[in-house]
């Protein structure tokens, strides 16, 4: 049986059930009750659930929302260049559990969410791509996915998954997952 960490915000909260379900019985999914929130909130609940990420074959993770938010109209909550030493520090210490692990790019909001926008998300997953892909983290582009068709997959909240938005995003990580398993070298 292979061991799998899930690791992220409200988004990856969204989808988790729905993977536990397409990987099956040949899997046992880890995955906090809490919402990991920010970067730095993802690296401190990395220390108190240490003995239970010990042994993942792969950790899929996110973080983003929480972290590029404009609440009070004076830019990102977290400042781009902590947010990228966090997410590298974050990086390291799962690569230090397994070579398999897999970051996902922070999904699109409806374009009427003011404290979201699209122009900053992008920055951000850039931001993350460029700094976790030469770590050898491997990345999976929901952002892309999602973006496809906003309408369809963000709810009226402006920023979580509809019920399609979730099977999408469900599929593409259990088979990231599956192939990371199966294939560590190869991308997801």
């Amino acid at each position: 049986m292979k061991k799998v960490t899930l690791l992220g915000d409200s988004i990856r909260l969204n989808y988790e059930n729905r993977v536990i379900e397409l990987l099956g019985d040949d899997y046992s999914v880890f995955r906090f009750d809490d919402n990991c929130r920010f970067a730095q909130y993802t690296l401190r609940a990395l220390f108190e659930y240490d003995q239970f990420i010990r042994g993942s074959d792969v950790i899929h993770w996110n973080a983003g929302h929480w972290d590029l938010c404009d609440l009070f109209g004076d830019g990102p909550f977290t400042p781009e260049e902590q947010y990228v030493a966090t997410i590298k520090r974050i990086g390291g210490l799962l690569l230090k559990i397994t070579p398999n692990v897999i970051f996902a790019t922070t999904t699109p909001v409806r374009p009427e969410n003011i404290y979201n926008s699209d122009k900053t998300i992008r920055r951000f997953n850039e931001l993350a791509v460029g700094a976790l892909s030469p770590m050898g983290i491997k990345i999976n582009d929901l952002y892309a996915t999602v973006s496809k068709d906003i309408g369809a997959n963000i709810c009226d909240d402006l920023i979580h998954l509809t019920p399609a938005g979730i099977e999408l995003c469900a599929a593409q990580v259990a088979d990231a997952i599956k192939k990371s398993v199966d294939n560590p070298a190869e991308k997801v």
